[in-house]
């Protein structure tokens, strides 16, 4: 650790990113005392933890640099994120996001649908949050609810499903035809792995808002789960918007083969920048800052 006399903002700058970063793996590490004994029984990770964090930072500095790239080139990116409830979608979005410019790259997560969006067109709902130029969208659960948890909890009959399967790889190759950079990404993990980041939900006081009846349900409807996605698989994994599927049980190494993976999806360079000059402060000599009453300023408790 350098002398703080010697350390200069960028420095200083670095070192928070990090303990961003290292914030949210001290989440993720929380174990409740109820699960250390399963916890002795689970696969370690055997990923460096430094060398997750250099390839985090360094993964997410290129998609900074994709992001400018589909600005300057204006175009059209839409990642799906699907998969077993609690296979980590949640924490590669974060990643992804977490230093990317938010005006052009914007998560979707919709709710289950009203009494009106149920007499639409399945896909109606859905067309509206399509990318323009210069966009990323990353769609944390998708139409592909449909063949999943829809299909599953009898929310959708088999008529419907069986229309879904029929229309989704024409409309996805609409999509493609459009313009649009269609990246599907199917996140797996095993029943043991799902059974302990359920039961951390249960116990962890500060997940458990992540914990739905629904979820409660795929454990129970694990095996129909498998079937559906089989299923899926087969009807939608089309040349124009093929699946990939990203091995979850580790997260912190789902987290950096997806993020890899994604930027191998859209080839990319560098966007030319104007040189950004800051320019010098305007002095008023007149001008004289009113002193705020202390009651307005929020209590310095740290």
């Amino acid at each position: 650790m350098k002398d703080p006399a010697e350390r200069s903002w960028v420095d200083i700058e670095l070192e928070d990113d990090f303990d961003e970063e290292f914030e949210n793996e001290i989440d993720d590490g929380r174990i409740p005392p109820e699960l250390r004994a399963l916890l002795a029984r689970r696969k370690k990770s055997t990923l460096d933890r430094n060398l997750y964090f250099r390839e985090l930072m360094r993964l997410q500095a290129e998609l900074v640099k994709l992001q400018d790239w589909v600005q300057h080139k204006g175009l059209k990116v839409v990642v799906l994120f699907e998969g077993r409830d609690s296979a980590g979608k949640g924490g590669v979005i974060k990643r992804i996001t977490q230093r990317v410019n938010p005006r052009y790259a914007r998560v979707v997560a919709l709710p289950a649908p009203n009494d009106r969006e149920k007499t639409q067109w399945y896909f109606q709902r859905y067309v509206p949050h399509l990318p323009a130029a210069g966009e990323i969208v990353l769609f944390d659960r998708s139409w592909y609810n449909r063949a999943g948890v829809e299909r599953v909890m009898g929310f959708a009959n088999e008529d419907q499903v069986e229309s879904f399967f029929r229309d989704v790889p024409e409309f996805e190759r609409m999509l493609v035809r459009s313009g649009i950079i269609l990246v599907k990404y199917w996140f797996s993990i095993t029943d043991e792995e799902q059974q302990f980041r359920f039961l951390m939900r249960i116990h962890d006081p500060i997940k458990q808002w992540k914990l739905s009846p629904m979820d409660l349900q795929s454990r129970v409807r694990w095996e129909q789960y498998t079937k559906a996605k089989e299923a899926m698989f087969e009807r939608t994994n089309i040349p124009e918007a093929p699946w990939t599927i990203v091995e979850g049980n580790d997260k912190k190494r789902a987290r950096l083969n997806c993020i890899a993976h994604l930027l191998t999806m859209v080839p990319y360079g560098e966007a030319p920048h104007e040189p950004v000059l800051l320019p010098e402060r305007v002095f008023n000599p007149n001008y004289e800052r009113a002193v705020l009453p202390p009651e307005l300023y929020v209590p310095e408790r740290y």
